[in-house]
């Protein structure tokens, strides 16, 4: 697969291809025409009376410091090395990945001002599989993700370090060398343009998404063998009921277990002579929480479209040839949704938990025996799968804590707000990663709470989940090394499997 990089037009999609699939990326050659023009502008304005931010001045509270002429490659460099103070682990590979093709689509809009080559070397590390090493803490999403997107710029002068394509630890000189790819040597704003962005919160905002879109429907999924485990009924998800409240992601949710449960033997089994009025709200109200998520999701994925087509840099080249300064670079937009995502996050981990500690208790689980073991005491069956459940969703509650209103000054007063987008960022990838073994171990309890209702059989669509579930985790059965089953089923949510699987039973889930 090839990506096509241009100002507009790179979807999340091709970003996803890039940072987990190593997709090739190559600069479209409207680009570099527009990238040729803005460089014209920038290399204009070095002889103009007036100074330029960036171009013949320092940056932040020392942009009213002028640069000399034989010195503009020099500033370039300095903010580069200086502006690459990160600390702490190395950020994820896919994370680095998304935020470079980001960085190199920014460019080639052609308001930023750099040579074609800065973002056809950005393109050519990603395509040799060199990655740069980014440290988690240095940004604020001030003027952008200033540290880590330096640390990338660092390794296209080819200093610093990288991991090759094959994961090892190397100089960024000896992996551009072995590659044959040429250090960048920095023109009239080129450093700035490097680092100057929200690419870094940008790219883990659509790796969420992407992880998102995946979760909710395994949401569905187990909710709906939760439903079946705990003999609860489908009558709440019809289609008239749900849509007294119009909410569009409530109805998506109904619509999906309606599915799933479709003609459930287990449902059935209890429609008449069931003495209960009504189910707990965990079962009853999933739609609701995995609902009102998907709404959270769906403005998430508007504003990162609209980030997607947007120049992020300061000064910005604008088409009748200013050079305007601008705060384009704040990263309040993606922010906010970054730290909305975990709040939904985290409610949906929450539903889920109850849920499992409903299956595992016999005084609400309607005949099921205590923590679905038949020989209670001496074994413990899925007791601490529960508490470790409930320690994710524990800690994502803590994670649901927004980030972005946390604002701290910096820059001797002159960036005296700042969006905190990619510390809302880093912590939405925890979240997600909770959430993904929070319903993993949902699988792996409804799961076996519907194979102990046997001989009643599950519907089509949650038969084909609890198949899948048992390629990787067997059924009932005395106590067994527990965490292998845990991290089997998390894989299983975690790449879409679980979800592909269901799908080809009943058809496309939403």
């Amino acid at each position: 697969m090839s990506v096509e990089v241009r100002g507009i037009g790179l979807k999340a999609e091709d970003v996803v291809a890039v940072a987990r699939r190593d997709a090739e990326a190559v600069l479209a050659d409207d680009a570099r025409t527009k990238m040729e023009e803005s460089a014209a502008v920038v290399a204009g304005l070095l002889d103009a009376p007036e100074p330029a931010y960036g171009v013949s001045t320092g940056f932040g509270s020392l942009a009213n410091v002028v640069i000399p002429d034989d010195r503009r490659e020099e500033l370039q460099r300095a903010l580069v090395r200086s502006h690459a103070a990160g600390m702490g682990d190395p950020v994820e590979r896919e994370v680095v990945r998304a935020m470079m093709v980001l960085r190199a689509r920014t460019l080639a809009m052609g308001r930023s001002g750099p040579r074609p080559v800065v973002a056809e070397t950005i393109l050519g590390l990603l395509n040799a599989g060199i990655t740069p090493v980014v440290r988690e803490h240095g940004s604020l999403g001030a003027s952008g993700d200033l540290a880590p997107l330096a640390h990338c710029a660092l390794a296209l002068l080819g200093e610093g370090e990288v991991h090759d394509r094959h994961g090892i630890l190397r100089p960024a000189a000896d992996a551009l060398r072995d590659a044959g790819i040429a250090p960048l040597t920095l023109e009239a704003k080129e450093g700035l343009a490097l680092i100057n962005g929200t690419d870094g919160m940008l790219g883990m905002l659509v790796l969420a998404l992407a992880d998102l879109d995946n979760l909710l429907k395994v949401a569905d999924i187990t909710t709906a063998l939760s439903v079946e485990g705990l003999l609860g009924t489908d009558r709440v998800f019809a289609a008239d009921l749900v849509g007294l409240r119009p909410q569009p992601g409530q109805a998506i949710s109904a619509r999906n277990i309606r599915t799933l449960l479709a003609e459930s033997p287990i449902v059935a089994s209890h429609r008449w002579n069931d003495d209960r009025v009504q189910d707990a709200y965990s079962l009853r109200c999933a739609p609701m929480v995995a609902g009102a998520a998907r709404d959270t999701v769906d403005h998430a994925r508007r504003v990162a479209e609209a980030e997607l087509r947007s120049a992020i840099d300061n000064p910005m080249v604008l088409p009748d040839g200013r050079v305007e300064s601008c705060g384009n670079f704040h990263g309040a937009p993606v922010g906010f949704v970054l730290d909305f995502l975990a709040i939904a996050a985290a409610e949906v981990g929450a539903i889920a938990e109850r849920r499992t500690d409903r299956m595992l208790d016999p005084a609400r689980s309607h005949g099921l025996p205590p923590f679905l073991t038949e020989d209670a005491g001496v074994n413990s069956g899925y007791m601490i799968a529960q508490y470790t459940q409930a320690a994710m969703v524990a800690e994502n509650r803590r994670l649901a804590a927004p980030a972005s209103v946390d604002s701290l000054p910096t820059s001797a007063m002159q960036e005296d707000h700042v969006s905190m987008g990619w510390g809302a960022a880093r912590k939405l990838r925890v979240s997600v990663a909770n959430l993904t073994r929070i319903l993993a171990v949902e699988l792996c309890v409804a799961g076996c709470a519907v194979d102990l209702r046997s001989p009643l059989k599950p519907a089509a669509g949650t038969a084909a989940a609890l198949q899948q579930l048992r390629h990787v985790v067997p059924g009932p059965s005395a106590d067994r090394w527990l965490s292998p089953d845990l991290r089997a089923a998390e894989e299983l949510v975690r790449n879409g499997a679980l979800v592909q699987a269901v799908e080809a039973a009943v058809g496309p889930l939403e």
